[in-house]
C-alpha cells in the first residue's frame, strides 16, 4: 500500500525534472512542443508529495499512443486519459511513485489551468503556505488513504484554481 507523504521543498526536484525532460525529449523528439514542470514540486518552498509532475505539450495528442512502448522502456506505465478527456497520463515508480507525466495537445485549456495554478502559488506566498500546511495535515491524518487526502484538499484546490485563473487572465490583459 502506498503511503501519502508530504515533505518540505527539495531543491533536487528541479534537477529531477530536468533529467526526465532529457529522457522525454528522446522519446518524443519533434512531436513535443514544450515540456513544463508543474504541480507542487515546481513551486519553490511549497511542501509536496515528492512526485515530479511533468507536462509535455504536443502538436497532436493521438500521436502519443504510438510512444507507449518507448515510455515503458524508460519506466512509465500508461494510464490513458485518467479522467481528463484529451490527456495522456503516465506514472513512474509503481507504489513508490516518482514521476507523473500529463500530456496535452497545443490549445488544451488544461495547459493554462496547470500553469496558472503553479504561477499563482509562486507569486502568492500566503496561499502557498496555507496549501502546503493543509497537505501536510492531510498526509498525517490519512497516511494510507490517498482518496481521503485528495478529497480533503479539493475545496482549497478549487478555490486557489479559481483565483489563479482570474489572476492569469488579468495578467495577460495587462500584457496585451
Amino acid at each position: 500500500m502506498r503511503k501519502v507523504e508530504v515533505c518540505s521543498y527539495n531543491k533536487k526536484w528541479a534537477l529531477m525534472f530536468e533529467e526526465e525532460v532529457e529522457k522525454l525529449d528522446r522519446v518524443f523528439g519533434s512531436e513535443s512542443v514544450v515540456i513544463y514542470h508543474i504541480g507542487s514540486t515546481s513551486v519553490q518552498g511549497l511542501k509536496a508529495k515528492p512526485i515530479i509532475d511533468i507536462m509535455p505539450v504536443v502538436t497532436n495528442i493521438t500521436i502519443v499512443d504510438k510512444y507507449i512502448e518507448k515510455m515503458g522502456k524508460i519506466g512509465y506505465e500508461p494510464k490513458g486519459e485518467k479522467g481528463i478527456p484529451g490527456r495522456r497520463y503516465f506514472q513512474k515508480g509503481g507504489d513508490n511513485r516518482s514521476h507523473h507525466v500529463h500530456i496535452y495537445e497545443v490549445g488544451s485549456p488544461e495547459i493554462i489551468r496547470h500553469l496558472a495554478f503553479r504561477d499563482y502559488l509562486r507569486n502568492h506566498p500566503d496561499e502557498k503556505k496555507s496549501y502546503g500546511e493543509l497537505k501536510e495535515r492531510l498526509a498525517q491524518q490519512f497516511p494510507y488513504d490517498i482518496d481521503s487526502y485528495i478529497n480533503g484538499k479539493e475545496h482549497l484546490v478549487r478555490e486557489i484554481e479559481e483565483k489563479a485563473m482570474d489572476w492569469y487572465r488579468f495578467r495577460n490583459l495587462q500584457i496585451e
